[in-house]
């Protein structure tokens, strides 16, 4: 360790203690040296370095607290008043449609009280809907909304919430939580594990998928809980074909082909049209009361409209008449627990929740069927429905708001984004729990960081469920967070003046994803407006205005075939050559490789065929139109472009003088040898 001679000498903040530690000598030239008094030792100037190190770090100084507020091997023990009752857990195991959840509704409605968690806002209207039309007084909790039914405003014994809303301190009889596999997801199972853990009812009933049974177990065992299983088998029998749907030309009166990606569902839906048949469209941005009308109008039996377009949102949360389930790929962007991005295959748990829609007990066709759009991806599909779903092996957690406050104590200058960095790192987990992906939360903490606000609001807008793939979203949170700390409120009349009101109906595709956008919008203002009520006093007002949104994003979804030529004649939306960001690269390549494939077949299958009458039937272009690889708007394209480059080339070869690059190239070759 060296320190030079001119610059120990010209250190003018450098303590005393340490100038004499340090000690010039002379020298001859500028080379480096450290020098010492005889009785000194290069040891001694450790004390200074950490000194020095703790102020550039100081987490050095405090971090055995750190490790210790950071600690969570024990997640049992946050809740004590479900540590001082003895629970009952119940375990109704089984595929979708075997009535498992039925069955723990059953004993949620005849209970004195109760409270359902569900993992959509969706779900947990429904129940809403059916306890209070059973003649048991229900309330409804989400993120956005309260809705109490009892005249004098008082609480009532029932409560359907959205599990993140649950409330770990009021004691019920029975409590009943819904999907309970997804309390290993990246990003949500800490509410699973927070509701699991935390509910002080005398019965908790779980519903969900077999592969979290033994974790389930595990975790109770830690309680000194025991776990009773019940099992279901699937009401309804549902069969995978051993055929392809390989073109649109094949659909039938209640097929559900499902995309992963909105370009899919806008050319998928185009296609529909071309052929004159309707469709309904739903996916997971549309707000929930767009879904259920799409939803409610392919049910309908009197309603011409007898197909249906969707994402993976139709898993869970809405009753839908299926026969028929087509997987349009197989292939699904999906974020990791390190926040990556991923393109795989989907998972056996994935598949069987989607396939499982088709037939359901409730719904008017009896047997249900599986198959994909393309031929070699049946294989892979039959492959993914026989394996053995993966078992859980870990539970979510998140930091509280209480936590990331005393880190916040010991480290007062420091960041919130940086603050959940180091709580992560300094965080010490059992083998049962992992904690959950923060990105979303540390984005919108960027996002805001040079907004003033104290911890604790800081903390709860970055909470705020956001899309942050929406810059209009995350503007608008950025703007909220400004308006509060400038304490002003933010009224009705403000606004509609920010998002433009009134809005007009979509003319394209990217009308109506703004107005998806306003929608997300008017959600975030909700949700804030629960937790600060005096500076988002207005929610009673912008709940109308975003109904009143709703019915024209309807109204955008049920023309959106009209939305999408437009689109397409704007050039606002090209379906013909998707993007890699909207198909994804590795959807991209597969789909290509596949479609090679086939067109290699389908060449060398019209090579070997010898000329008929019917050629102009058999021709490649009819056959490739035929089986949804061409459309006739990407024909036309062809053509035009194949007429272009023929009379480029005729002009090239009838001017005099002219060459094209490789012909020029050529002749300046032969001029230099």
């Amino acid at each position: 360790m060296y320190i030079s001679r001119f610059f120990s000498f010209n250190l003018t903040f450098t303590s005393a203690d340490l100038h004499v530690c340090i000690e010039g000598v002379e020298c001859g030239g500028w080379e480096p040296i450290f020098c010492f008094p005889r009785k000194s030792h290069v040891d001694d100037l450790f004390p200074f370095f950490l000194r020095h190190a703790k102020q550039i770090f100081p987490v050095l100084e405090c971090k055995d607290d750190l490790r210790k507020i950071s600690d969570l091997r024990i997640p049992p023990n946050w809740y004590p008043e479900a540590r001082a009752i003895q629970r009952k857990i119940i375990f109704h195991s089984g595929p979708t449609n075997s009535g498992k959840t039925y069955h723990a509704i059953q004993k949620y409605l005849s209970a004195k009280s109760g409270v359902y968690c569900g993992p959509l806002k969706l779900l947990a209207h429904e129940i809403f809907e059916k306890t209070n039309a059973a003649g048991v007084p229900c309330d409804l909790v989400t993120g956005e909304e309260r809705v109490t039914v009892e005249p004098d405003g008082r609480q009532a014994a029932h409560v359907a919430c959205t599990v993140e809303m649950c409330s770990v301190t009021t004691p019920y009889e029975v409590a009943v939580i819904d999907e309970i596999q997804m309390i290993k997801d990246p990003a949500r199972g800490w509410a699973w594990t927070r509701a699991l853990l935390g509910l002080c009812a005398e019965e908790v009933h779980l519903c969900g998928e077999a592969a979290a049974i033994d974790l389930v177990t595990e975790l109770m065992y830690t309680t000194g809980e025991e776990v009773e299983v019940r099992n279901y088998k699937r009401l309804t029998p549902i069969s995978v074909l051993d055929h392809a749907l390989e073109s649109l030309d094949n659909l039938r009166p209640g097929d559900c082909i499902v995309c992963f990606s909105k370009n899919d569902i806008y050319s998928v839906s185009r296609q529909i049209e071309i052929r004159g048949l309707e469709s309904a469209v739903i996916y997971g941005s549309l707000p929930p009361g767009t879904k259920l009308a799409q939803a409610k109008k392919f049910n309908d039996p009197d309603d011409p409209c007898k197909i249906l377009v969707a994402t993976d949102a139709i898993g869970m949360g809405l009753n839908l008449s299926i026969r028929r389930i087509i997987f349009y790929s197989l292939i699904k962007p999906s974020i990791n627990e390190k926040g990556e991005k991923e393109l795989e295959p989907i998972t056996t748990s994935q598949a069987l929740q989607i396939a499982g829609r088709a037939g359901r007990f409730s719904s008017k066709y009896k047997e249900g069927e599986v198959t994909t759009m393309h031929r070699e991806d049946l294989r892979l599909l039959k492959e993914i429905l026989n394996r053995p779903v993966d078992p859980i092996r870990a539970a979510g957690l998140h930091p509280t708001a209480e936590q990331i406050e005393m880190f916040a104590y010991h480290l007062p200058d420091t960041t919130l984004s940086n603050l959940i960095d180091i709580f992560v790192d300094f965080s010490q987990v059992d083998g049962q729990y992992f904690v959950c992906n923060l990105d979303d939360f540390k984005f919108s903490a960027e996002l805001i960081q040079h907004i003033p606000l104290s911890l604790r609001v800081r903390y709860v807008f970055c909470t705020a469920p956001i899309n942050k793939k929406q810059p209009f979203v995350c503007s608008s949170l950025l703007q909220f967070a400004r308006q509060y700390s400038r304490n002003e409120p933010l009224t009705f009349a403000w606004l509609r003046r920010y998002t433009k009101w009134p809005l007009l109906p979509p003319k394209n595709i990217k009308d109506l994803m703004d107005l998806e956008a306003v929608h997300d919008v008017l959600d975030l203002y909700l949700w804030l407006s629960y937790r600060f009520i005096d500076m988002f006093p207005d929610a009673s007002l912008v709940r109308d205005l975003q109904k009143e949104l709703d019915g024209i994003i309807q109204d955008g979804v049920h023309n959106i075939t009209k939305l999408i030529k437009i689109s397409e004649s704007h050039k606002l939306l090209n379906l013909e050559n998707l993007s890699a960001e909207s198909q994804s690269r590795l959807s991209g390549t597969l789909r290509s490789q596949a479609r090679r494939t086939r067109l290699t077949k389908t060449l060398e299958s019209e090579a070997a065929e010898p000329p008929s009458p019917d050629a102009a039937e058999k021709s490649l272009a009819s056959r490739l139109l035929r089986q949804g690889l061409l459309t006739a708007d990407m024909l036309k394209q062809l053509e035009k472009e194949w007429l272009t480059r023929r009379t480029e080339r005729g002009r090239e070869k009838t001017e005099p003088g002219t060459y094209s690059k490789g012909t020029r190239r050529k002749k300046q070759e032969n001029d230099s040898n």
